[in-house]
Order: C-alpha cells, then structure tokens, then sequence
C-alpha cells in the first residue's frame, strides 16, 4: 500500500491536564480520499481538524503528513489549504488578489500567478468576479472563492472547517456537490469536517463518526447507514425505530431472539459481541418496515395508523406498535388509502433488525 496522506497515531489532546477531549486518535487518511469527521459539538471532530492544520498541538501521540511528522511544523509552512465556516476572505481585496495571496506569499513570479488565478477562477466558475469585492458576491459566490484560494497553490491536502454551515437549504446542497466535483476533478485528498449527517453521506468516501473524544465507527457511507456498529450510530446517523428489550437466545449467525418489554418477541441480527440475558437496543429504519406488505417478513405486528405526513416522494406514518406510539414508517405507494385510526399490519425482515449494545436512554 502507498503511505497514506494523513495518519493519525496514538494522538490526545487535552486542554486542561485532565479531561481528553481527543482520546488515542488511530486514523489513516489514504491520497485522493474525502473523508468526513462527523459529529455533534463536543465530540473532539473540530478538535482533530485544528491539529492536523497546526492551530492546535496533540497532547501525545504523532501526525504524519506524507510519512513525515509535523507536529512541530508551524501551520503556515504545512502546505494546507483550509476553508473556513465564514469564508474568511479579506473584505478590502478584489476576488483576484484573494486568490493570489496565498501565491505571492510564496513568492511565484507573476506571470505564474496570473495563470493560476484565472485557472481557479474557470474552474469555481467565477471567470468574470476577478475585480469584484467579497462584500458584492453572494454567500454561495464568497464560498467557491474561498474554496478556490485553498486549492490555487496546489496543495496535498485541503481542510473545511463546516464550510457550508451559513448556506441556505438549496445553496447548500449546490454547494456539496460542486464541492464533491472539484475532489473528483482534482484528485485531491480532502478532510471535511461537519455535524451535518446528510452532508457527510451526500459527500464522503469514509465517514470517521466522533462522539466523546473517540472514533465510534469508521465506514463508507452507506455501510455506516446500513450497518451500524452501536447504538449512539445508529441513533446519530439518519432516523431509525427504537424498541428496547433482552436478548432470549443467539445462534452462530448471529441471529437472535429479543423479548421486547411488553413481551412480543423480535428476530434480529446481534452487532458486536451480544450474549443471551444482556439488555439490547433494536434499530429499524423507517424505510425497511412495511405496511400491509404483500410479503411475509419474519416479524409482524398489528398496529394503529397515529399520523399521517405528506412529503412528496413518500408519506410518513407514524403507528403505534409494540408498545410504542413513535413508530415510522416511511411509504412510498398507497398511502392514500391509509387513514386516521386504521388497523395496520407493520413488519420488517430479521436483517433490517439490528440488536445493539444497550444505553441508557433517558
């Protein structure tokens, strides 16, 4: 395997002597890769960030940028580029001289420089904005030049900071895939920091997931989706049914038998290491539960039609069942003929089941 861009090894960080806010950080970041650092505030993700870009110093351990260690080399000279949140851009300079600046800095002849303002100009497709001032763009326009002046001088590798945090809806999601453009284009590698999970599926090749101070689990995205290691995963990442019980039995498939609270019995697939007795927590997306399905599934239950929701593509049923009245499904065909108070048959296949590690959720 070629060395990797970015590795991580054995890092911590704490501020006060104390308390890890990065605990025993192990993460490889492979050239070309986009990679998310996903996770709500105070989990260590933006921490990470401001390591790897020498605005922060590791507690213990090393990071290595192309096989060398730079955790005593000061940011300007680690060759980064970063965008930031709010764009950062200096307000009294036209788009042109945002985007030489970090060129003149190292000392490029002009004639160079010139050529590499225009290039990024075409390629943030912004070729006429060169006399224009940050304050005459709009949020999305600001945005590409800050994009483009991380990426004019060619770096290795290219930090966001929540880059598209202060974007509306529509121009945000515009912004991600014109961002996911530019990586696939450029072949950069790119470390992407976000509490955004649709951003980071929409996005990412590998989504590190932060909680804690720790990498919860590390995966592609749909495997993080599809296949969640835990229950804070699994809850974090997209909208997922949550029914609580114990586990009666576990075969070596790692299919088992849960009795839910209110004594209904569920088939599952345990994830990571569950034994008979223990407590567990079932997920069950929305979308892989059924109603009235032709089909027979392994589990199934009666239930009662609480909400109905209308959002176009699908309509979102909430109905009560197995003891709760929160149970989604999402239904995308003959929603019309549900209504208020009707006697529903809900069911889901073992596999769509996942029994995980039991937390305490009130």
């Amino acid at each position: 395997m070629s060395t990797p861009t970015v590795t991580f090894a054995n890092v911590q960080k704490s501020y006060d002597g104390e308390t890890l806010v990065v605990k025993n950080l192990n993460l490889d970041i492979a050239q070309g890769e986009f990679l998310t650092m996903l996770g709500p505030s105070g989990s260590g993700k933006t921490t990470t960030l401001m390591m790897l870009a020498g605005f922060e110093t590791a507690t213990r351990g090393q990071i290595f940028l192309k096989g060398n260690s730079i955790g005593k080399l000061p940011a300007h000279k680690r060759g980064i580029g970063m965008v930031f949140q709010n764009y950062a851009l200096f307000p009294h300079m036209t788009v042109y001289e945002n985007l030489a600046y970090p060129l003149q800095v190292r000392r490029l002849p002009r004639v160079e420089i010139d050529a590499r303002v225009r290039r990024v100009l075409s390629m943030i497709e912004l070729p006429g904005f060169g006399e224009r001032k940050p304050a005459q763009l709009s949020g999305g326009q600001q945005q590409r030049v800050a994009v483009g002046r991380a990426l004019v001088f060619d770096p290795d590798l290219v930090l966001m900071d929540e880059p598209l945090g202060a974007l509306d809806k529509q121009l945000r999601e515009q912004m991600q895939y014109e961002i996911k453009r530019l990586h696939n284009q450029l072949g950069i590698t790119v470390v992407y920091v976000t509490h955004d999970q649709a951003e980071a599926l929409t996005m990412s090749d590998r989504i590190a997931v932060f909680e804690d101070g720790m990498v919860q689990q590390l995966s592609s995205p749909a495997d993080l989706y599809e296949h969640p290691q835990n229950s804070f995963v699994a809850r974090f990442i997209g909208e997922n049914n949550r029914l609580t019980g114990r586990i009666e039995s576990i075969d070596g498939s790692n299919e088992c038998i849960v009795r839910l609270d209110q004594g209904e019995t569920v088939k599952a697939l345990a994830v990571g290491r569950r034994a008979a007795g223990e407590r567990t927590l079932l997920s069950i997306r929305p979308e892989r539960a059924y109603i009235n399905a032709p089909i027979t599934h392994e589990n199934a239950f009666r239930g009662r039609v609480e909400e109905l929701i209308y959002l176009g593509d699908h309509t979102r049923v909430r109905v009560a069942i197995a003891g709760s009245d929160a149970f989604v499904v999402k239904v995308r065909d003959k929603a019309s003929v549900l209504a208020l108070g009707a006697e529903v048959n809900v069911s889901w296949a073992a596999e769509d089941c996942r029994a995980l590690d039991w937390t305490d959720l009130n």
